[in-house]
């Protein structure tokens, strides 16, 4: 069977921060309650003209740069989004335009902030099968265009942001050992965009005064506690399939969803906090492009270092839930 590496990595970040101060402006709500409760002091917001291709350029670019690869050297590109610039065409679609990746084929991903995971399971697949050789694994989301600002629980948890990680057949490069994908449909309803979709177009007065297009979280603790299980049973699947425990593990990367989660995470795992690598304090909630954000900052700030076993874990709206170990 074919090894696939990941041999570059990069991200992108609006340069607009909005702090949990400036939240305090326009909404009942205090820098001190967001923080006790999610453990986000600030996040990126994208600027008007920006769409989530032009996010997801900049951090492919990165990533490619990295690698030193071309535009020409693409032949797959799988972007995770829940907000594309268009639904027709894809995402991805516009991403490879501005890219100029003429050989690559480029298609969706949706599954929610487990999104990247599903991504890269698709990208290193295709890899192995022969079908690909050299592949553009992004997740990019402008995630405060799909929430309701005057929601206090629920808009203080989002930002905006990219990450991208080329993916090639190689005995070089970080090696991935093996990733895995789960789903539970019957749950869908505890995180959804109502609106948007074919229940409720056309779009009407209706429903966007019933505000069916916003981002909705329900029974938030039912969740909560899903969340930390399912993370729980990600990282041991990757960890057990590959001979190794959780101890074993360098560093763990999880979609940075709320510090609480995280928190709960790893004391089910036994694991010491100081092992799971966060950026949620200063980007917040980005979905799917956490995961590749945190991962490029970690190898640029040299937490991730050579033979270091990476574990990357995510949980998400669908339910969706995933994780992937890597040999950097």
């Amino acid at each position: 069977m074919k090894n696939t590496a990941i041999v570059g990595t990069g991200s992108y970040v609006p340069e607009h921060i909005m702090t949990n101060f400036d939240i305090e402006k326009f909404l009942d709500t205090s820098d001190e309650w967001i923080f006790t409760r999610t453990g986000i002091k600030e996040r990126r917001i994208a600027e008007k003209d920006q769409a989530t291709s032009d996010l997801c350029k900049v951090a492919c670019e990165r990533a490619m740069k990295v690698a030193g690869v071309t535009a020409s050297d693409i032949d797959l590109i799988v972007l995770s989004t829940i907000t594309p610039d268009t639904h027709c065409p894809a995402g991805s679609n516009w991403l490879e335009a501005k890219l100029g990746c003429t050989k690559a084929v480029s298609f969706d991903v949706t599954a929610a902030c487990s999104g990247f995971l599903f991504a890269l399971h698709v990208a290193d697949k295709f890899i192995k099968s022969g079908a690909s050789k050299t592949a553009l694994v992004v997740a990019g989301e402008i995630m405060s265009r799909v929430v309701n600002w005057k929601e206090r629980e629920s808009c203080i948890l989002w930002g905006d942001g990219a990450g991208a990680a080329v993916v090639t057949e190689s005995e070089n490069g970080a090696q991935i050992l093996s990733t895995h994908i789960h789903t539970d449909g019957a749950a869908g309803d505890t995180l959804l965009m109502p609106g948007g979709g074919s229940k409720t177009t056309p779009i009407s007065y209706e429903s966007v005064d019933n505000g069916l297009h916003f981002l909705k979280m329900i029974e938030a603790n039912r969740s909560f506690k899903v969340a930390v299980n399912r993370f729980a049973e990600a990282c041991e699947e990757a960890m057990s399939v590959n001979g190794y425990t959780v101890h074993d593990a360098d560093i763990i990367i999880p979609h940075q969803a709320n510090l609480r989660i995280l928190q709960g995470m790893a004391k089910k795992l036994g694991v010491p906090l100081e092992k799971v690598y966060m950026t949620i304090e200063k980007y917040a909630n980005i979905s799917s492009a956490t995961v590749p954000i945190a991962l490029d900052e970690a190898v640029r700030d040299g937490t991730i270092k050579k033979d270091s076993l990476v574990l990357l874990t995510a949980f998400g709206g669908g339910l969706t839930w995933g994780s992937s170990l890597i040999r950097w």
